[in-house]
């Protein structure tokens, strides 16, 4: 985009009056639409939600150092992942059961991920089976995030072969979720998602769940999920076995440690996730930007790293981006944008975290994502 595009750009946004701008707009808009309890379960995090707010202020003690003097008239900020090349560094995070913001849930997101050009990474736990998604943006870049089942491991490589079937190009194992997290909110609330028939789109779509059921009414139907969704005892050799089974890259999200991400490269992982699930799952742990680099390090640039948790803005982005990730997701923000305004919402939220990301890299003196921002800790 050129100076004189980023001119009018401006101007046309402030004409979008319906539209937020930040991220805490946005959300306070959604909470004024959503129900309460998929409100709550959306915006907060575990325990005392310590991890879910030092994901947001870590990015504050990261420090841009701009270079000047470059020309940046034109910004690039295309990627390669995996083979393809995509426009901007985004991704859209996987959150499961999108109708708890919008009717059209994931439908919308795909839509508004395909106009966008954005990868959109589809949960498990969607409202909306993973080939109706497809379809829904035939056009689109699909990926799939698995919950591996250990009681269940056929269910789980069913899911995988559907995904590659419906064209997705990538498989994410989240490998955070032994169990469900410590979410009070959730329980004063006495709201579950999951146990209420929100996430059951690709379960009763699944010829090998189905046939596991003695009855197919929607209790059996929610219990066979539960009794699937958590994974104690998964391992890196089922991660190994998933590699097996499909000729998708497959990458692991909710890795924190250095020493996992070498074993994941051990393992032949094809790409790691940076991500502490938002805040979600274990209160009390390091924020995802935090433990960025040292995985960066660790995997030395042998397979993409990719940044998720706590990005709220466009120079949240340029900062992991300068701290080594190859890609960032966005998760809550397009939630909120889902619930505001439906696809068109989506799509703004993208649109915003675009535009702030080539202007904070223009300022940075960066002209494209070959070279590196420069950034210090205050």
């Amino acid at each position: 985009m050129t100076v004189a595009n980023r001119d009018i750009l401006m101007k046309d946004i402030s004409k979008e009056t319906d539209f937020p701008l930040s991220f805490e707009e946005w959300e306070q808009k959604a909470s004024e639409v959503m129900h309460a309890g998929g409100y709550g379960y959306a915006s907060t995090g575990a325990g005392r939600n310590e991890t879910a707010k030092r994901n947001e202020e870590a990015f504050s003690k990261w420090a841009i150092v701009p270079r000047m003097l470059n020309d940046v008239s034109n910004v690039d900020m295309s990627v390669n992942l995996f083979g393809r090349r995509y426009k901007t560094p985004f991704l859209l995070s996987p959150i499961g059961m999108q109708t708890l913001a919008h009717e059209e849930g994931e439908l919308a997101t795909a839509k508004a991920a395909e106009a966008m050009g954005v990868p959109f990474i589809v949960s498990t736990v969607s409202a909306y089976s993973l080939e109706e998604i497809a379809e829904a943006a035939p056009n689109g870049c699909n990926w799939f995030q698995l919950y591996f089942s250990t009681v269940n491991p056929e269910l789980s490589y069913s899911m995988v072969e559907r995904a590659e079937k419906a064209g997705y190009e990538a498989i994410v194992i989240t490998v955070d979720t032994t169990m469900a997290g410590w979410r009070e909110t959730d329980m004063r609330n006495q709201f579950s998602p999951l146990s209420l028939g929100y996430g059951k789109g690709n379960y009763v779509s699944d010829p090998v769940f189905m046939k596991s059921l003695e009855n197919h009414d929607l209790e059996s139907i929610v219990a066979g999920i539960l009794e699937n969704i958590q994974h104690p005892s998964l391992t890196w050799k089922d991660v190994a076995e998933v590699k097996k089974r499909t000729k998708l890259p497959v990458l692991i999200k909710g890795i924190l440690h250095q020493d996992d991400a070498k074993t994941a490269l051990s393992y032949g992982v094809d790409g790691i996730i940076v991500s502490n699930h938002g805040g979600r799952q274990l209160d009390g742990v390091i924020a995802s930007i935090d433990a960025l680099p040292g995985i960066v390090e660790a995997v030395d640039g042998k397979i993409p790293v990719l940044l998720d948790s706590g990005v709220r803005r466009g120079i949240d982005a340029v900062k992991a981006l300068a701290l080594g990730a190859d890609a960032v997701l966005i998760g809550r923000p397009f939630l909120y944008g889902l619930a505001v305004h439906g696809q068109q919402g989506v799509e703004k939220v993208l649109e915003r975290f675009v535009q702030e990301t080539e202007v904070s890299l223009a300022l940075s003196g960066i002209a494209d994502l070959s070279q590196r921002v420069t950034v210090t800790t205050r």
